[in-house]
């Protein structure tokens, strides 16, 4: 049995932090399998995502301060210690770099990081950061979009890079009864409405206020449903108002029930600023639902090519055409089969395991 511990920034709902959690469930049994929250507290993360209950024996929290730590190294080292870790996982620029200073200092752990997205690395600070990062233990870098591989390679040209796309898991984001589904969410809405979905932060990144405003070009019968919260929500409301919009615009802040979630929607929109390679669209496709989403990132990569539509830009009337055209389309083939051939967890977690120990003897 080996020890495989994950590093994160936080423990919050997202995308990042979801796929983590799959990888507990799907990476195989014979191995001892954790995660470190270098931020916050089981406490305060279990109020904030209910999910974690199951996997709380699992979870380590480091509750860092402020600012760089020395001490949250040390206590990265003691974990490294205590567990006997034979590999460290870690995901996005912060854990990249207290891992690599830690796999530096403890040379019998083998260091793996994801990169999730690349757009970040246009920051001067955090593009030091990373080179710095990957210059003191050396992971085995993964890319989990061709599309950040890509970028990666044009910064860090030398630098081997593996690519290993994200899964979720089939058998809980399944296919469902649409009205059923409608019902368990407490919506009172006409058989005949068509309703269009969003889950993700509530942030300006996220692009939302274009989805809204995508809602006045399309008939009354149309509505959408936006799962999700943060500090953009006063707003995104304010705008809902003014649009008059209150009746067709439903706001349900953070849905622990996913898959009932996007077995409610006809279609699934993703009007993103920016992406990495986002998991919201292989859940709803996953669940039957057709997507519409933004061609930024690596979103291309996660759509179905004849059941899903991309849009060129994100400009509320390109929205609201793409979702016109996309619910009058018949539909030829089913999306989730494509999730199933693609972006099985099962699949991803084997990958993973494979580089872990790629020259180890297990």
């Amino acid at each position: 049995m080996k020890t495989i511990v994950h590093v994160v920034q936080h423990l919050a709902p997202g995308g990042l932090e979801a796929m983590v959690l799959d990888m507990l469930t799907f990476t195989n049994p014979k191995h001892n399998i954790m995660v470190v929250s270098l931020d916050g507290t089981l406490d305060s993360a279990l109020n904030g995502w209910p999910r974690l209950k199951e996997y709380q024996h699992q979870l380590i929290f480091l509750n860092k301060p402020a600012g760089f730590s020395l001490s949250t190294i040390s206590q990265l080292l003691t974990v490294f210690k205590e567990y006997k870790v034979d590999v460290v996982h870690s995901h996005h620029i912060g854990p990249l770099l207290y891992s690599g200073f830690a796999a530096m200092l403890n040379r019998k752990v083998n260091h793996v990081h994801t990169e999730h997205d690349a757009w970040h690395l246009n920051t001067k600070k955090h593009l030091y950061l990373q080179k710095l990062a990957l210059s003191l233990s050396k992971p085995k870098l993964v890319a989990d979009a061709n599309f950040v591989k890509n970028t990666l390679k044009n910064i860090f040209q030398e630098y081997p890079i593996h690519t290993i796309k994200n899964g979720i898991d089939p058998y809980k984001f399944t296919a469902g009864n649409k009205h059923q589904a409608r019902k368990e969410l407490g919506l009172h809405l006409p058989k005949n409405i068509k309703l269009i979905g969003n889950a993700a932060r509530l942030e300006a990144v996220k692009g939302h206020p274009n989805l809204i405003e995508a809602m006045i070009f399309l008939k009354d019968d149309y509505h959408l449903l936006l799962a999700g919260s943060g500090t953009q929500k006063d707003y995104l409301q304010h705008l809902t108002r003014q649009y008059k919009l209150e009746d067709r615009v439903h706001f349900l802040g953070h849905i622990e029930q996913m898959p009932t979630f996007y077995q409610s929607l006809d279609i699934f929109c993703l009007p993103s600023n920016n992406e990495g390679f986002p998991l919201s669209t292989l859940e709803a496709q996953s669940c039957g639902i057709p997507c519409v989403a933004h061609n930024v990132g690596g979103v291309s990569e996660t759509l179905c090519p004849t059941s899903s539509k991309l849009v060129n830009n994100n400009l509320p009337l390109s929205l609201a055409t793409a979702i016109e055209e996309l619910t009058n389309q018949q539909i030829q083939d089913n999306p989730r089969t494509f999730i199933l051939n693609n972006n099985d967890a099962k699949s991803m977690a084997s990958a993973y395991e494979n580089l872990y120990f790629s020259g180890v003897s297990i």
